[in-house]
């Protein structure tokens, strides 16, 4: 019984239910699409936490052998919480893709309907096929073509959402309108840092990890293991490489903008008069545009 209550069954939506039921009154300013974005965050978070914990206890654990020590968490987590939250996040996603074009006043999104299903699925195409290719990867390898080893390396998968209370944290920062203070920023660098860690550098360190392990070099490695695990390591490193660009390219504009912002600033403090500026330049910048 137990078990059932502490299942990410419950936990995961049972917490975003929380969340959406608290938020709007604390702030009350905000729109239905603001609160199911935070709430969506601030579970993402909790269950990053969770994996994390459960992957630097599997990885301790598995360290002597990382091929044959088995950890009774590196299977129970997949099914008691992986998958259940992978099969939540879609939902909650949806959720917050439909009430940001709700309240953005789209005629089609006045109701619950198969167009924004449709929508919702081609605009967050690459979000939508990774949590369905870790749930039908990820669980049958877990479950059953492993053959009791390789602990350590599920284990090391779990590490991965390291950089997701980061993400989370960034965004929701943004939403609370602090993303010119410095935490913002200090979290930007954290973001970065634990993505490209965690996510793209944790692969080949594995294949390095598996071939000490074996005696062979690293470059050997691929060579040594099946067809099928090296496509399931690419299928799951190339959207990490591919959004870690992005942010990296986000980063940088950012940077670029604050550096742009900081010479007008200090132009404006040399001159004995501010320079004039045109009304209609001024009012024809759209809002909100960063």
């Amino acid at each position: 019984m137990l078990q059932v209550l502490a299942c990410g069954v419950v936990v995961f939506p049972g917490l975003f239910f929380v969340f959406r039921r608290v938020l709007p009154s604390i702030f009350k300013q905000w729109t239905d699409a603001d609160v199911v974005l935070v709430s969506e965050r601030l579970v993402s978070s909790v269950h990053a936490v969770m994996a994390t914990t459960a992957g630097v206890i599997v990885v301790l654990a598995c360290s002597g052998n990382i091929m044959t020590d088995r950890y009774w968490l590196a299977t129970y987590f997949v099914i008691w919480y992986g998958v259940p939250y992978m099969t939540y996040d879609i939902y909650a996603m949806y959720l917050s893709h439909y009430y940001r074009f709700r309240v953005k006043g789209h005629e089609e999104y006045k109701e619950h309907s198969l167009t924004t299903v449709n929508s919702f699925v081609r605009r967050e195409f690459l979000l939508v096929l990774h949590h369905i290719a870790l749930l039908t990867i990820l669980l049958p390898v877990t479950l059953f073509f492993r053959r009791d080893q390789g602990d350590y390396f599920i284990g090391c998968l779990f590490l991965t959402e390291l950089s997701t209370p980061f993400v989370s944290l960034g965004k929701i920062l943004i939403q609370l309108g602090l993303q010119d203070c410095w935490i913002h920023k200090a979290n930007g660098g954290m973001v970065l840092l634990s993505f490209f860690l965690c996510r793209i550098a944790l692969f080949p360190y594995m294949y390095w990890v598996y071939g000490r392990h074996y005696g062979i070099p690293v470059y050997g490695v691929p060579f040594h293991l099946t067809l099928s695990v090296n496509l399931g390591s690419l299928c799951i490193l190339a959207p990490q490489v591919y959004w870690f660009v992005l942010l990296c390219r986000k980063g940088w504009r950012l940077y670029q903008r604050q550096c742009h912002s900081t010479a007008a600033a200090g132009s404006q403090d040399s001159s004995p008069l501010p320079p004039p500026s045109p009304p209609s330049l001024t009012d024809s910048q759209p809002k909100g545009n960063h």
